[in-house]
């Protein structure tokens, strides 16, 4: 006996539609109708499939953090701390100003719109915000003192000057900076960053 029938829709695909709307329009301004006609699925469909617009959106978020924004586990990944800082940042401006993406990131675009009914979503993204830092703060603070980084730095506050760049970046990319001055920008808050006199 057959199972049930066939899924009439590619989960990835429909996914990879939904991140694009969000990406484009952020979670406020993101309407159902906006997600159904870019999925090409029906209202009922959507829930069915992914849960209402909070569940989809996390669900997106997700896939967002592992696909384009997986920028920070590149970062981790460096034997340096000064590496890791540019990596960060120049990898940050790859995924917010790309040929074939919406400019600007899913997260801060987000995050920006403040309203009382999505508080659940905006303590979602503070929390992935926070996750980021730590992380960062973490992985800075495993490299030693007397090399990768100067005696005297503070991992944590040096990780939120990082995203805080990031963001202020994302910010810069969705308003029409181009890709190159992005990276201009990135490469000059590396003069920052500090070094062994």
């Amino acid at each position: 006996m057959p199972g049930g029938r066939p899924r009439g829709y590619d989960p990835e695909r429909a996914l990879d539609a939904a991140m694009l709307t969000f990406w484009t329009h952020g979670y406020e301004g993101t309407a159902m109708s906006d997600l159904t006609t870019a999925m090409e699925m029906s209202a009922p469909s959507v829930y069915a499939a992914f849960g209402d617009k909070e569940a989809l959106f996390r669900q997106v978020v997700e896939r967002y953090m592992a696909g384009p924004g997986a920028y920070l586990q590149a970062a981790l990944a460096q034997p340096t701390a000064e590496a890791l800082a540019r990596t960060f940042l120049h990898s940050a401006v790859q995924a917010i100003a790309g040929d074939h993406t919406p400019h600007g990131c899913l997260i801060v675009h987000s995050a920006l719109a403040v309203n009382p009914r999505t508080t659940p979503v905006q303590e979602y993204l503070t929390g992935l915000r926070e996750d980021g830092v730590r992380c960062l703060a973490d992985r800075l603070d495993s490299f030693p003192r007397d090399g990768s980084l100067p005696p005297g730095s503070d991992p944590l506050a040096l990780a939120r000057l990082l995203v805080t760049v990031v963001q202020g970046l994302a910010v810069q990319a969705a308003s029409g900076v181009p890709r190159e001055a992005l990276h201009a920008v990135a490469e000059q808050a590396m003069m920052c960053w500090p070094r062994r006199s």
